[in-house]
């Protein structure tokens, strides 16, 4: 069986390789039925590409990896009679 690897690539400069870069912050904010404030942890994550340091997010990378799956489903698929 053959194996092939299709690698999410930066569209600016082609590279392949990225690193996470995370970000950490907390959301306030209060709730109608009392004077106290509740608050949630928030970290959010961007790829940045070690050539260009370009960033995307990870609904862009998820969203090109899954074009990636579909068109190469695509190009699998016998035509049908």
């Amino acid at each position: 069986m053959d194996v092939s690897r299709d690698y999410f690539l930066c569209d600016q400069c082609s590279n392949k390789n990225f690193i996470r870069i995370y970000s950490f912050s907390v959301h306030f904010r209060r709730v109608n039925f009392s004077d106290d404030l509740i608050h949630d942890e928030v970290t959010n994550v961007i790829y940045q590409c070690t050539h260009c340091k370009k960033t995307f997010s990870k609904h862009q990378m998820e969203k090109s990896l899954k074009g990636m799956i579909d068109e190469r489903l695509k190009s699998l698929t016998l035509p049908q009679k």
